[in-house]
């Protein structure tokens, strides 16, 4: 009897302990799982190019969430990382191009601008008595405000000594790696062996507690939130380095992914507890998740439920660790040996998952057929039925011509089609197309294809210092010179007009912009009264558009850089759109041109987006295949109005 007791207790307490250490390590566990899972379903995987790719993509969202586990530690929360990750690139960039500052003394700049608003949040926080939450959201407002305004919402060019942290070393290390394991070891000790560390856990864990204790907590506040907007400086400075230019949209909703990071790792939002090495492996699980889903061919729209899923989950194995009392011990103050234990935790479970992922990669020996007729298609949005087309155009053709075409949204992130893009290099495909969010951002991802053999091709819009086998693109300005005409003719060579822009930094915005501009210097009669930017959207050109019109009733005519601006546009133009207001659109997308048809909109200036996908995918395969593609090709435009648009086929 007593042999059988002991034998039961002895089971359910190997049981508890199994239990207890997946619960502890669970950030750990979900990370091996997904390698070895990535690695079964995909033979593209478990490459060393790959990996690498990984840990690069996770490197700008690890020196964030490294930042934000400083401040969540605490239980605070910090929504402004992103934005001043922007302002301090920008900031860089300006001064050291622009204005003629010094590299070094511009990257000072830089990390005293993040710095800066860092600590504005902490006076606001903890002197000002607003709600983290509150003042965090009103700096990531600011903070992204003074990057456009700073940039002329244009990107700048970031200085050539500076944008090596982009590059690797020896050929094959990267260095924003590099930096992230540095800024990781940083935060490790900072946590684990500093009086502000110690300071964080016990604010985090009863505010009022480590008041009574003797703690100037609002002084360490101002602290923490410093620390916070410094490590966002560092992550906006690799993130510049990487896209070879400040871009003043960069890093938006990347807040949300350093949270997540850290909340995935282990950390709790209720404060207290948190680590380095949690905070590294959340950012390391979704670089994994988007490396491995973009290698699956997973939709972009699917991607972003899978890892609000994960998230998810995150938390609820929080609550389920502390139902078990399986609380994580506080960096620096665990018991004698525990960091052995920890280390010997995390060495094991790197051994096992290399034994197992080795095993995986037998099932890929051989797998791998041509790869000539695999194309990856990476289009700057699909929020947006103009890409919608050029998608539509491309899977038809790809159909047509037996070719496998995976099929990325960036979603007018530059930094996360720069991912992309490296994600298609290192799957070995035949050829990649490219539809830019900015040029010059993606002419570091491109020319690492260029260097693979991988020939490009760009789609609507080209891309700066990077070799492409060709270029299927309308010609923006000529189409914006074509919409001034128009509108010139319309309103009889005068009259007052507003200018809805797209979205600030990209290509097709400035190009449209501009087309338009230098097409309208023949008519001196035709006055622009407002230029105010509506992001390409239809909401925000309702929105856009009402505000105009308190302020400048009296307008003849509007021009939209895209047809979803102008349809917003006609909305709030109401009875007077296609009547006392002529409006213009750009694009030739379906809702536009039956809104030509109708006569509230006067006409669009459409490329032919189904046109643009169809003959994109033809010329990468030929590339691929080594035949002769034409250098650049160009699809006609035209000024669709309602006497021509029963012909035009889109």
């Amino acid at each position: 009897m007593a042999t059988d007791t002991l034998k039961s207790t002895t089971g359910a307490s190997g049981a508890s302990a199994v239990r207890r250490l997946l619960l502890d390590n669970g950030a750990l566990t979900a990370l091996i799982a997904l390698v070895i899972a990535m690695s079964a379903l995909s033979g593209d995987f478990l490459t060393t190019d790959n990996l690498l790719n990984i840990g690069v993509q996770a490197a700008v969202t690890a020196i964030l969430a490294f930042g934000v586990t400083f401040v969540i530690v605490s239980a605070g929360i910090d929504l402004s990382v992103g934005s001043v990750a922007a302002l301090s690139a920008t900031v860089l960039a300006w001064m050291a191009t622009s204005e003629g500052v010094p590299v070094w003394i511009a990257v000072i700049l830089a990390v005293a601008t993040g710095m800066a608003c860092g600590l504005v949040n902490g006076v606001l926080i903890s002197y000002g008595k607003l709600p983290p939450f509150i003042a965090t959201l009103a700096m990531l407002s600011v903070g992204r405000g003074l990057s456009l305004v700073i940039s002329q919402g244009s990107p700048i060019a970031f200085p050539e000594s500076v944008s090596h942290l982009g590059d690797t070393l020896g050929g094959w290390l990267p260095v924003p790696v590099l930096v992230m394991v540095v800024m990781g070891l940083i935060t490790a000790l900072i946590l684990g062996r500093t009086y502000i560390g110690r300071s964080m856990y016990a604010i985090g864990g009863n505010e009022e507690a480590a008041r009574l204790s003797g703690l100037r907590v609002k002084r360490q506040k101002l602290a923490i939130y410093a620390l916070s907007g410094l490590f966002a400086a560092a992550a906006g400075i690799v993130l510049a380095s990487r896209l070879s230019s400040a871009q003043p949209q960069a890093a938006q909703g990347y807040e949300l992914d350093a949270i997540a990071a850290v909340v995935i790792g282990g950390a709790s939002l209720a404060g207290g507890t948190g680590k380095a090495s949690g905070t590294l492996i959340g950012a390391l699980i979704l670089a994994v998740l988007r490396n491995g889903l973009n290698l699956l061919s997973v939709s972009a729209f699917w991607q972003q439920v899978v890892i609000g899923v994960v998230i998810a989950l995150a938390v609820l194995l929080d609550t389920l660790r502390r139902k078990a009392g399986a609380t994580p011990v506080a960096a620096g103050t665990g018991a004698p040996g525990g960091r052995g234990k920890q280390a010997a935790t995390y060495i094991i479970a790197a051994v096992v998952a290399a034994a197992i992922v080795g095993a995986m990669s037998f099932l890929h020996n051989g797998s791998s057929s041509s790869a000539t007729k695999k194309v990856g298609l990476s289009l700057s949005t699909l929020n947006n039925p103009f890409f919608v087309q050029i998608k539509s155009g491309a899977q038809q053709e790809a159909k047509k011509l037996g070719v496998d075409l995976t099929v990325t949204d960036a979603q007018n992130d530059a930094s996360q089609q720069a991912n992309q893009l490296q994600n298609f290099t290192s799957s070995g495909l035949g050829s990649i197309i490219v539809n830019p969010v900015d040029s010059d951002a993606a002419g570091p991802a491109v020319r690492s294809a260029n260097k693979a053999g991988i020939p490009v091709v760009g789609v609507d819009r080209g891309v700066n210092k990077a070799d492409t086998a060709a270029l299927v693109a309308s010609d923006n300005i000529a189409g914006g010179k074509l919409g001034a005409k128009a509108m010139a003719e319309k309103l009889g060579g005068k009259g007052k007009i507003v200018i809805l822009q797209g979205l600030a930094g990209t290509s097709a915005s400035r190009e449209r912009g501009a087309g338009f501009a230098e097409g309208l210097k023949a008519y001196p009669g035709i006055e622009v009264v407002a230029r105010q930017p509506a992001d390409f959207d239809r909401t925000k050109g309702l929105d856009v558009m009402t505000n105009l019109l308190q302020a400048h009733p009296d307008i003849q005519g509007v021009f939209a850089e895209n047809d979803e601006m102008a349809l917003g546009a006609v909305k709030a133009l109401g009875s007077k759109a296609g009547t006392s207001v002529s409006v213009i659109g750009f694009d030739g997308e379906p809702d536009g041109l039956k809104a030509v048809k109708d006569g509230t909109m006067y006409a669009s200036v459409a490329q032919q987006p189904k046109e643009l996908g169809r003959i994109a995918v033809k010329n990468a395969l030929n590339a691929a295949e080594g035949k002769k593609v034409e250098k650049t090709v160009m699809v006609p435009v035209k000024v669709v109005t309602k006497e021509n648009v029963a012909g035009f086929g889109g």
